[in-house]
């Protein structure tokens, strides 16, 4: 970085010039490429606030600026004592937003439209909120009427992929919207995100790794993406990377509770050695031997079959023998060829891990559960949306439905690497919410 780009960080910032979205930009741009320009820009927000009679010009240079680097509340103030300006109003709805003011955030961005703010990006911000507050539909409804150059635009294709996803869960035309995005704008920290996660889900580290890095590499990055891939840098080891994720989210959050016990985490794990190859072979496996096998095309009767025996997972079924496939009723050698190939395509074979079935889970008790609550039972323990951290151990454990979980304790969870009190206790608070409990609880 060059003395020059440094000094148009502060300029852009202090300096009686043009101030709008384009400065905007190259001032995120800039941080983006060099992250110690953020220690610029707060040394420029300081001469600001210096400043004994600030014009209103200069209250938006600083309410922007304040929002940039995540002082929500301070921008808010600042922005109500500004010019009055299109871009005043935007940022002041920007910084509602994110201080969860969401009816307010909702006026304020129809002001700034009125005010002559481009229409179709406070349009696109407002179906956001009204994703926020659940009203899928109507966040819909303002996307499917926006039309012209705003539907080429990285942002569009991110919150209409993010408001079907809330909505209809069609996970390929969500991937689909979020590269649409990217093919716009390759930094789009929104849709990196959104497909890290997805990835995420799958247990597939590697490319949620990646994607993930590009995503941080943005700035502001999201909370979300720094936080989980601190928890991926720790499942590696690679312990110095999640304490710089974790002092980023507190460099603007300093008081963020997870970020701040994630930190504790990678420091105190940081002298800790293990084999990390034989760690990450161990990972991947887990991984696969969590899919559960109604994700494969099978025939309704080896599906049925497999159900009736309890096989729920391909790690239940490498720990099964071939003779034990044929003796369950209707399961036949059409069935078992099916099996194979199955795993085959996964590099698995049957009886794989014979040796190492695991001893059954202790029954549970239904005696005193009602209909609904027996219900929730077979639902898989994705429907508890839990944490990055808490969502990995339960892979590890080998935990796909609730049921499964709820056969567990909380000290057989807290074995789990990585898997802490605060976990435990965001699991014990999931299931208190559909009435349900730990064994021993």
């Amino acid at each position: 970085m060059t003395d020059a780009m440094v000094l148009d960080v502060r300029d852009m910032v202090v300096a009686n010039q043009s101030f709008g979205p384009s400065e905007i930009k190259q001032i995120c741009k800039s941080i983006s490429e060099d992250y110690s320009q953020l220690g610029i820009l707060r040394d420029a927000i300081g001469e600001l606030q210096q400043i004994p009679e600030r014009t209103p010009a200069q209250s938006v240079r600083l309410g922007v600026s304040q929002y940039i680097l995540g002082r929500f509340a301070d921008s808010r103030e600042t922005l109500t004592h500004s010019d009055g300006s299109a871009l005043a109003l935007f940022y002041r709805a920007k910084s509602l937003f994110e201080l969860s003011h969401f009816d307010e955030a909702l006026a304020q961005f129809e002001a700034a439209k009125n005010s002559g703010y481009d229409p179709d990006q406070c349009q696109i911000a407002r179906a956001e909120i009204l994703r926020y507050l659940g009203r899928l539909q109507d966040a819909m409804d303002i996307l499917d009427n926006i039309f012209g150059p705003a539907e080429q635009t990285a942002e569009y294709n991110y919150q209409r992929g993010a408001t079907i996803a809330a909505r209809d869960g069609h996970i390929e035309e969500v991937t689909k919207l979020f590269n649409r995005a990217l093919q716009y704008d390759d930094r789009h920290p929104g849709a990196l995100f959104g497909l890290a996660i997805e990835y995420d889900r799958r247990g597939n580290d590697a490319e949620a790794l990646r994607l993930y890095e590009r995503a941080a590499s943005c700035f502001p990055a999201h909370v979300g993406t720094l936080i989980n891939l601190g928890v991926l840098y720790e499942d590696r080891n690679e312990f110095g990377k999640a304490q710089a994720c974790y002092k980023r989210v507190l460099d603007i959050y300093p008081s963020h509770p997870r970020a701040k016990l994630y930190m504790r985490d990678a420091s105190a794990s940081g002298s800790v050695y293990y084999d990390e190859d034989s760690a990450r072979q161990s990972e991947r496996l887990s991984l696969l031997l969590a899919i559960s096998v109604n994700d494969f095309d099978l025939s309704v009767r080896s599906r049925n079959c497999l159900s009736k025996m309890g096989v729920m997972t391909l790690g239940d079924l490498v720990r099964t023998t071939e003779q034990q496939l044929l003796s369950s009723k209707n399961f036949g050698e059409t069935s078992l060829v099916e099996i194979r190939e199955m795993l085959a395509s996964k590099g698995l074979m049957l009886g794989q891990f014979a040796d190492q079935r695991r001893e059954p889970d202790p029954p549970l008790d239904l005696s005193g559960m009602s209909p609904d609550q027996q219900a929730i039972l077979d639902r898989p323990i994705s429907d508890l949306n839990l944490s990055v951290r808490a969502r990995k151990c339960m892979v590890r454990l080998g935990i796909n439905t609730i049921g499964e979980l709820i056969r567990k304790t909380g000290d057989d969870l807290l074995e789990s690497k990585n898997f802490g009190v605060t976990s435990l206790n965001e699991v014990r608070s999931k299931l208190t919410i559909m009435d349900l409990k730990l064994r021993g609880d």
